[in-house]
């Protein structure tokens, strides 16, 4: 199936979701609203048709004012690929957990919430993943302003001012 193949056979079995294509290159995006994320995840997963029992890769995006997740899904069985997305505001930045679906999500969703502190409800190990359990705020966001040290230990900018 195409993506837009998959869109379709996803708007019939969720009517009221309100999936958008995005139709973006170099393949398109299924925008999934969080209400429903992880109802759309067991659909992929488990319907003979879809079978994407594989989630390759969930990366966190800070697209100001937004924060978005990319959750990339594969199917050995068909053979395909597709993409979702999930986007949520910087006052609510909660969604679903997916680890429920695809076990490999709770190293991917701790490291979203690490970098950018989006929060998985329901996650059964929900605690940082790359930063200090300490650490201040999330690294990857478009606003954070990074220490000048942490426990005693100067940090500095590596980069040159032109890059920062």
């Amino acid at each position: 199936m195409t993506p837009q193949e998959i869109f379709t056979y996803l708007t019939k079995a969720f009517p009221a979701a309100e999936l958008v294509l995005e139709e973006i290159q170099p393949s398109p995006v299924i925008r999934v609203p969080r209400a429903v994320l992880a109802d759309v995840a067991l659909k992929l997963r488990d319907d003979d048709a879809l079978h994407f029992e594989c989630l390759m890769c969930l990366s966190g995006l800070d697209k100001a004012p937004e924060l978005h997740t990319v959750y990339h899904l594969h199917s050995m069985k068909n053979k395909q690929t597709v993409a979702l997305r999930c986007v949520v505001t910087r006052d609510d930045p909660s969604m679903p957990t997916v680890c429920h679906v695809w076990q490999t999500a709770e190293w991917h969703e701790r490291e979203a919430w690490d970098m950018f502190g989006i929060r998985f409800e329901n996650h059964p190990d929900h605690r940082r993943i790359l930063c200090a359990d300490d650490w201040d705020g999330h690294p990857l966001r478009k606003d954070y302003k990074a220490p000048e040290s942490f426990h005693g230990i100067p940090l500095t900018n590596i980069l040159p001012e032109s890059l920062s």
